[in-house]
C-alpha cells in the first residue's frame, strides 16, 4: 500500500498494490491493519454504493456535530472525479479543496477525515462509487455545500448542459453563506 499526500496534507490518496496476471487482477482495497501500521486508525462502521451515468454531480455533503464521518472512497467501476473541501474550523487550508481522478484502472482511493465536504463527478459513461464511512448516516446531521459555488472554483470536468444534480444538491448554501452559520 503506498500513501500519498495531497496539498491539504489529511487528506491522502492511498494506492493499493495491485497483481495483475492472464486472468485479470486481485487487489487488497482494504486491511486495517496496513493503515494502522501507517498510522491511520479508523473504525469502518457503514459502507455504501451508489451507481451513476456520465454527467452525475454528487455533493458537495458532510454531516455534522457527533455524526459527521471520515471516508474511505473507490471508484469500483468507471471513472470519477473525487472532490473533499476543508471545512476544519482552524485548519491552515480551511475552504481550499483537493480534487482527485479515482478510476477502476487506476485503483486509487482518497482518505477524506472528518470536517471535509464531499463530492463527484462522473465522468465516464457510469460509475459504480463505493466508500467506507468511520460513522453511521443520521439525516439530521446532513449538510451540504453548493457544488458550484464560485469562490471555490471547482472543474467538474462536466459541461454545464451535461450536469445531472440532484433537487437537493442545488439547494445547499455556498461555502462562506455555511461558515457565517457555525
Amino acid at each position: 500500500m503506498k500513501i500519498i499526500t495531497t496539498k491539504i496534507p489529511d487528506v491522502l490518496i492511498i494506492e493499493p498494490q495491485v497483481f495483475q496476471d492472464n486472468r485479470g487482477y486481485f487487489v487488497e482495497t482494504y486491511n486495517q491493519a496496513k493503515f494502522e501500521a501507517n498510522g491511520l486508525k479508523y473504525n469502518f462502521v457503514q459502507d455504501n454504493q451508489s451507481f451513476s451515468q456520465y454527467g452525475t454531480i454528487r455533493g458537495l455533503h458532510f454531516q455534522t456535530g457527533e455524526y459527521a464521518q471520515a471516508k474511505l472512497v473507490r471508484a469500483m467501476q468507471g471513472t470519477v472525479l473525487d472532490v473533499a473541501v476543508d471545512l476544519r474550523e482552524n485548519s491552515p487550508t480551511k475552504g481550499q479543496y483537493v480534487a482527485i481522478e479515482l478510476s477502476d484502472t487506476n485503483f486509487r482511493q482518497l482518505l477524506i477525515p472528518r470536517g471535509f465536504a464531499h463530492g463527484f463527478a462522473v465522468i465516464s459513461e457510469t460509475a459504480i462509487f463505493s466508500y467506507k464511512c468511520d460513522n453511521i448516516y443520521h439525516k439530521d446531521s446532513e449538510a451540504g455545500i453548493l457544488y458550484s459555488d464560485t469562490e471555490l472554483q471547482i472543474n467538474w470536468q462536466i459541461p454545464s448542459g451535461q450536469q445531472i444534480i440532484s433537487d437537493k444538491d442545488q439547494t445547499w448554501p455556498k461555502l462562506q453563506e455555511y461558515l457565517q452559520k457555525i
